[in-house]
């Protein structure tokens, strides 16, 4: 089938779930960003939500496979305008409007509620009249050109490529390049992105769009999708995309998102066994496993990387001021553990002393008044902590009393509202546990608290990287750490020095200021590094590992 998904005959094979995804593509197409399918139970009308010159649109479609819609729709679509704020309402449809319908749209304009249409052949027509890649400013960073160009080379010699990237860096955009180049020199070629979990698959599609003609068909493969047969780009979920695989179909080129997925064995280890004949490479941001398996071992050294201390040196990520607070630090404990050689278990519960929540609540609020537009993340221990604390937040100011909690509880069309109002920043705080670790993109968060326990490398260095990004009008990324776990101390160090190691006088210059890491108390922040110095690999450390400090 023709690629241009506009078509009638492509709608009508698309069906109801696949109306709203063409739309999306189409709306990146004509200029739009934060584009976001939010249809399902409690949707209030909308399907798809998406921006525009801070303009929010809403818009409703009606599939059917011969008849006319009727006024029921626009009703629908009268509602959503409502319920969402929207400035623009637009229903969707691949066929057309009944006479009462027509009538119903023209008595709301007559009263200044203005509802547009987009039917079968408006739908054709914007297909005609949309560039043919979506519009933009787009340029790859000299960096992200030299990881294309690595990675395709490696690709050609070896079969094989890896890109490590910290997060912010645009490790995305850099496969989806890499997929787009690869098409470009093998028109017609069949191309595999595969990653673990549904949202993020359907992120890395609408993310791959950007770099793809619109001739280029692409379908996404999950356990709600899945077309008659793999065309062009297939994005997919490991569980969905193994089973085709498992049937015989080929790629000529396998993408694996967040590689650190991969292990020795499992459900990738079997597809790229079965894919043995297609050229594949890897990217995330953390490549650390825990069981140790090192995945250079299946895609060969990396071709490529750049880490978080070097992208903020060279200023294509956020600087920061980053604060550790250790009052709640129990000194005796400090002097008693090189006797004592504590587990880190036992040391983080003989440690850390209680936490006040009023007392984070005014750290929170002195930070925000710094900032001229701020947005905030705070990553909290549970579900039931992170809904605790956002009652608390949206009390306790009225500038925040629509702060949010964001958890993997919600379903997915409330997670895509409050994502949406965030970005437009209805919402000011989210707060959240492990939600928006993967595959989230919120550039303009300007401050992040974390309140968790967490001694993950990987989590601590994706959460972070929500707020590193840089973004018009964002001077900085504040960070406030209320510290639970001493190999968060440990991480937090480790990356000051790398940054220390890294940045130079004549970057400081070029970058108009410098990242900070530092102790609310400073005499306590001094003692805490001498203390924690020659605890080998404390950062990655497990709970049972016993410990011994130098005295202080």
């Amino acid at each position: 089938m023709s690629g241009e998904f506009l078509s009638r005959d492509a709608l009508l094979e698309a069906g109801p779930r696949g109306l709203p995804l063409a739309l999306k593509r189409a709306l990146m197409h004509l200029g739009f960003d934060d584009v976001r399918v939010v249809d399902g139970a409690g949707d209030g009308g909308a399907d798809v939500l998406a921006v525009r010159d801070r303009e929010q649109w809403v818009f409703q479609c009606k599939w059917s496979n011969r008849r006319a819609i009727d006024s029921e729709g626009i009703d629908d679509l009268e509602r959503a305008r409502t319920q969402y704020r929207a400035d623009k309402a637009v229903l969707v449809t691949n066929t057309g409007l009944t006479r009462g319908a027509e009538q119903r749209r023209r008595a709301l304009e007559s009263v200044g509620i203005k509802i547009s249409v987009w039917d079968g052949p408006t739908l054709s027509a914007i297909w005609d009249r949309m560039p043919d890649i979506v519009p933009g400013d787009f340029k790859l960073r000299d960096y992200q050109r030299e990881a294309v160009d690595a990675i395709l080379d490696d690709l050609r010699r070896e079969g094989r490529a890896l890109l490590i990237l910290a997060t912010g860096l645009g490790k995305t955009v850099i496969g989806a390049e890499i997929v787009a180049d690869y098409l470009r020199e093998r028109p017609g070629a069949s191309v595999l992105v595969v990653a673990h979990m549904k949202p993020l698959v359907e992120q890395l599609e609408q993310a791959i769009w950007k770099h793809l003609s619109k001739q280029v068909p692409t379908c996404l493969m999950t356990g709600d999708t899945k077309p008659s047969e793999p065309r062009g780009v297939v994005v997919g979920t490991i569980e969905t995309v193994l089973g085709v695989v498992r049937t015989g179909w080929r790629p000529d080129l396998v993408m694996v998102d967040e590689t650190h997925h991969v292990g020795e064995n499992g459900k990738f280890a079997e597809l790229l066994d079965l894919c043995e004949n297609a050229a594949q490479f890897g990217v995330t941001a953390t490549p650390w496993r825990g069981d140790k398996f090192d995945i250079t071992a299946r895609f060969g050294r990396a071709s490529y990387t750049m880490s978080i201390a070097d992208g903020m040196s060279r200023g294509f990520l956020s600087t920061v001021d980053y604060r550790m607070f250790v009052d709640n630090i129990d000194w005796d404990v400090v002097k008693k553990a090189s006797e004592f050689g504590y587990s880190i278990k036992e040391l983080n519960r003989a440690l850390f002393l209680p936490q006040r929540d009023e007392e984070i609540l005014e750290h929170l609020r002195a930070a925000w008044r710094n900032e001229s537009n701020p947005r905030a993340i705070v990553f909290c221990q549970t579900i039931d902590h992170a809904e605790r604390v956002a009652t608390l937040i949206s009390t306790a100011d009225n500038a925040w009393r629509r702060a949010a909690c964001l958890h993997s509880g919600l379903n997915r069309q409330r997670k895509e509202v409050l994502l949406n109002e965030f970005r437009l920043g209805r919402v000011p705080i989210l707060t959240c546990v492990d939600v928006l670790n993967e595959g989230v993109d919120v550039p303009d968060v300007n401050l992040i608290a974390f309140l968790r326990v967490t001694h993950s490398r990987r989590i601590f260095v994706q959460q972070l990287g929500r707020g590193l990004r840089l973004s018009p009008g964002k001077d900085q990324l504040r960070v406030l750490d209320f510290v639970t776990d001493i190999r968060r101390i440990a991480a937090t160090l480790d990356l000051k020095r790398a940054l220390e190691a890294e940045e130079t006088e004549q970057l400081r210059l070029r970058m108009g200021g410098r990242s900070r890491i530092e102790f609310n108390d400073a005499t306590a922040g001094s003692l805490l590094d001498h203390w924690i110095e020659d605890a080998a690999s404390l950062e990655t450390a497990a709970d049972e590992v016993r410990l011994q400090f130098p005295p202080l």
